[in-house]
């Protein structure tokens, strides 16, 4: 079901969003001081392309440990990432989303494009993991949570 969606997703809309990704990611990668966010929109931009079975997880959830990205110098890169690129890629997943929801059949597109442009307003702190990964990191994460609160 996963290749039939990406490739249905591909196909229908996902192609030009993650070219919009790449773009923005040369732009950042022109500037020079850009390079950190141009890095971050060719990951997302490839997982645009084939979202399905894939999904974005902040890093602090994964690995339970702070970085860069998930201190304050992150949210900083965010606000600078949501005033220069972040709008407008967001901007372009909420109109295609209202294409997608449209029609009955693109509705599970326009969930996708919806969660994309959340991506797209403060990307810094996530990464992409398969969709397995990313439920037994919630799982070990509530477990734990658990175990602290039983003492």
């Amino acid at each position: 079901m996963r290749a039939i969606g990406n490739f249905l997703w591909f196909v229908l809309g996902g192609f030009f969003m993650g070219l919009m990704w790449w773009l923005a990611g040369l732009i950042a990668a022109i500037t020079i001081v850009g390079i950190p966010w141009a890095r971050a929109c060719f990951v997302i931009g490839q997982f645009t392309f084939l979202p399905f079975g894939r999904e974005a997880i902040g890093r602090w959830e994964l690995y339970r440990r702070d970085d860069i990205g998930t201190s304050p110098f992150g949210a900083v890169g965010n606000i600078l990432w949501f005033l220069f690129c972040g709008l407008w890629l967001a901007i372009g997943h909420l109109c295609s989303a209202l294409c997608c929801f449209i029609t009955i059949i693109g509705i599970p597109f326009g969930i996708q494009h919806l969660k994309l442009a959340g991506i797209a307003l403060w990307p810094i702190g996530k990464t992409i993991v398969p969709v397995e990964v990313a439920e037994a990191a919630r799982r070990a994460n509530a477990a734990a949570t658990v175990a602290g609160i039983r003492g």
